[in-house]
């Protein structure tokens, strides 16, 4: 193989392929990128046999050929290289060239006979959305995303649910849900399950306003973005009924500033013990908010003027979980709607029904 390309352009889209690559695999070609020299183009590929990622940029191919190269070590080659144009050669023994200027490395790269076969979407339902629309809906709902290794691997993801022309996205970890839902431009039904991992990486890669496009099967699905693709495998099983969590009859509403609110139980939060997780104290009563906290380093308490309706109500929360759910609103006010001391509230825009989040309270000893 032998090519010759641009240095920023390499080295960019090697970059955001390092990302997906694997770390720890037995597999060591796993650790590697995969370039195929084909036409004028150069194609790189990473994958871990969970995510993958490809992309291809322009090249003048003097031969054609495969290569797999160690992923850091040639991000970090190529990334200071004095000149603008880079020149890589691989020859029969696997030895990589890699010149610019009057600098030269040589690196032994990997079989590429030995790299796994890539996953493709056969026979898939595909959907467009609006980049903005799915940074959106990702931010608000993956926050509510069980942590990796979570005993129930189908709350590791997002779920997407497309029906009746609206796209609804769900996140939750078994003390909080998001829902976010955006009427969509598609007649399409289908429900599937994205590890938050993938759609991060998603997010990462959009830089313009180009739309989106989706693509899934019953088993991997491929996001579309901005020259790049993003292959994931999808999480198995039946994402759990959440509809059924949400309450839906309140004896309280509140509503207040979102960032008043959020600049509150921060201040509070700032004496809590994370190995003690001291549960936060919200006082709703006669159109004020007050939050406290008592740990074993200080005490705290602040309060704000909310509109009010319905009773009183004092209530313990994780502050975390709190803060979290009021920097995803991204509304200048929210609603909060309580049904009693020990129910899930619901926060929600005081206009619309685009999102929902359900946040479990703790009880006060």
């Amino acid at each position: 193989m032998k090519l010759t390309c641009l240095k920023q352009e390499l080295s960019t889209a090697a970059n955001h392929i390092s990302r997906v690559v694997s770390v720890k695999s037995p597999l060591p070609v796993l650790s590697g990128i995969l370039m195929t020299a084909k036409g004028n183009k150069l194609s790189l590929f990473g994958y871990d046999l969970e995510l993958g990622m490809t992309t291809e940029i322009p090249a003048s191919i003097e031969k054609e050929g495969v290569a797999v190269v160690e992923a850091k070590l040639f991000c970090d080659i190529v990334r200071r290289l004095p000149e603008d144009g880079v020149t890589i050669t691989v020859d029969e023994r696997n030895m990589c060239k890699i010149t610019s200027g009057r600098s030269e490395f040589s690196l032994l790269s990997i079989n590429p006979d030995e790299y796994p076969e890539l996953p493709t979407v056969d026979n898939g339902k595909s959907i467009t959305l609006p980049t903005d629309v799915l940074q959106s809906m990702v931010r608000q709902t993956s926050f509510a995303v069980a942590d990796v290794g979570s005993s129930k691997p189908i709350l590791t993801g997002i779920n997407f649910k497309i029906a009746d022309g609206e796209l609804k996205m769900v996140g939750m970890d078994g003390y909080r849900i998001a829902i976010r839902s955006e009427k969509v431009n598609s007649e399409e039904e289908m429900q599937f399950t994205v590890p938050a991992k993938a759609l991060g990486e998603v997010l990462k890669l959009i830089s313009d306003g180009n739309d989106i496009t989706i693509n899934a099967s019953t088993r991997h699905i491929i996001f579309d973005v901005d020259g790049y693709k993003v292959i994931s495998r999808l999480l198995d099983g039946e994402y759990f009924d959440y509809n059924r969590a949400v309450p839906t009859t309140f004896t309280t509403t509140v509503t207040g500033n979102t960032s008043e609110l959020t600049s509150t139980i921060e201040r509070i939060s700032q004496v809590i013990i994370e190995r003690l997780k001291t549960p936060i104290i919200c006082n709703f009563e006669d159109g004020v908010f007050c939050a406290s906290c008592m740990t074993e380093i200080g005490n705290a308490k602040d309060e704000i003027n909310v509109e009010m309706t319905g009773e009183n109500v004092n209530m313990g929360f994780n502050s975390k979980y709190l803060i979290e759910a009021l920097r995803a609103a991204e509304t200048d006010q929210v609603k909060i709607n309580i049904g009693s001391a020990l129910s899930p509230i619901t926060i929600v825009p005081t206009e619309g029904e685009n999102f929902i989040f359900v946040v479990l309270p703790v009880k006060i000893r």
